[in-house]
């Protein structure tokens, strides 16, 4: 399976990743049972949707616990299987290791992800850390949920909290922070926005785009000349993840002065 494809990819850095994606789906086929990723960036999301595209496959499924997930998993099931047969097994593959921290005590969120990191697991194992106002929810393949629950429980820094395993439907609804902030751009071109955002050339940040490190609501955008609507996410791989959310006014120079929102 995907022979055309791996021979595509054969000598890039995304060659593994192709290759894991043909056999899920190869099992998929053959034991006509339900598989998936490990959790995914959205780089490789992006990449993973092209192809499917490409080679025709539609019995996928993108999840990662919760809406606008940062990272994901996907799912394959046979096609003798719906959308909604799927969605009734997301509590055995998903689960939701729960902190909650004692009354004094209040951590961000790379306090959590760095004591995640000392027990050794891998980031793909872990999908998105949810900072609430007693503790965390560590979104985690169940594979792997206990030994990070007894882990955590281990480590001086959560030495007095409560931490418990929980079903991914009762994951905590938290709200995404945002700074706002305003540039200036002369036009609603991609990289445009890119040198403002990321504080650099128009000329480096035509690189930057070039290199594939620009995702426009999730998917990885090669064109600099790209433009930009109200409400699109933009994603700069190593300077954070932005939404566009509209003209401010126009400027006596002609520029225009926008409103932008950094997820924090």
């Amino acid at each position: 399976m995907f022979e055309k494809t791996r021979e595509k990819y054969k000598d890039s850095e995304n060659k593994l990743l192709v290759a894991k994606i043909s056999d899920k789906l190869e099992f998929c086929k053959t034991k006509n049972k339900i598989t998936y990723t490990d959790f995914l960036d959205v780089s490789e999301i992006s990449l993973l949707k092209k192809i499917l595209s490409e080679e025709k496959k539609n019995n996928w499924i993108i999840y990662g616990g919760r809406e606008n997930a940062d990272r994901n998993i996907i799912i394959f099931y046979p096609e003798k299987f719906s959308k909604e047969m799927v969605e009734k097994n997301y509590s055995k593959i998903l689960e939701v290791i729960r902190i909650k921290l004692p009354n004094n005590l209040s951590y961000k969120h790379r306090e959590f992800l760095s004591g995640i990191m000392k027990l050794g697991i891998k980031r793909e194992k872990f999908g998105d850390i949810l900072v609430t106002n007693t503790g965390a929810d560590i979104i985690s393949l169940c594979d792997v949920s206990k030994y990070l629950q007894e882990g955590l429980m281990d480590l001086t820094r959560f030495k007095k909290s409560i931490i418990t395993t929980e079903n991914i439907k009762d994951i905590e609804k938290v709200e995404n922070e945002f700074e706002d902030i305003k540039i200036i751009v002369s036009s609603m071109r991609l990289d445009n926005f890119v040198s403002e955002l990321a504080r650099c050339s128009r000329s480096f940040a035509s690189e930057i785009i070039e290199e594939g490190r620009v995702f426009i609501n999730s998917v990885n955008e090669f064109k600099d000349s790209k433009k930009i609507e109200i409400n699109d996410v933009i994603t700069i791989r190593k300077k954070g993840k932005f939404i566009f959310d509209g003209i401010e006014k126009e400027t006596k120079s002609g520029k225009f002065l926008v409103n932008i929102r950094k997820y924090k």
